[in-house]
């Protein structure tokens, strides 16, 4: 039953975004596309440099973008502790999120929930892993972030 669920609401964000995009004017590149059940906006190309560094096998690069969340994994409580999980950003690409919960909280996500993030990307075979969800503790570095519902975990 959440299987269904889940490509209900994949599906429904997915028509959403194509019937806002088709509307656009030629020159109209501003419009976003909504989750009607979250109310998370999301830009039609928001995920092109994340869909690019997987097309071109990069990594290391601090990306932001926004999903829908595919899959719970167990978290990694191996080191330092990671909330593990997946994230559909195209119809092509799902990427793993290792979101460190020593250094930032857990985000209390649930399957088919919308999330946006900010973190470095790291090449896969499969789509990629994000990590570096959260504040630099040393202050170095920007660091990362994931958004859900309004609220920012960092």
């Amino acid at each position: 039953m959440k299987k269904y669920l889940f490509l209900f609401v994949l599906l429904s964000v997915i028509v959403a975004c194509k019937q806002n995009t088709s509307s656009l004017g030629t020159g109209d590149t501003t419009a976003v596309a909504q989750s009607e059940d979250k109310g998370l906006a999301v830009s039609p190309n928001e995920n092109a440099s994340l869909i690019e560094a997987f097309q071109h096998k990069k990594s290391n690069l601090f990306v932001e973008g926004s999903g829908v969340v595919k899959k719970l994994l167990p978290d990694d409580n191996k080191g330092s502790r990671h909330q593990k999980f997946l994230v559909t950003i195209s119809d092509a690409q799902i990427l793993l999120f290792a979101h460190n919960i020593d250094l930032a909280k857990a985000v209390p996500i649930a399957v088919g929930d919308m999330v946006q993030f900010r973190g470095e990307y790291v090449y896969n075979p499969k789509g990629g892993v994000v990590h570096w969800t959260h504040h630099d503790p040393q202050s170095k570095i920007e660091g990362g972030w994931i958004k859900h519902n309004g609220q920012i975990y960092q």
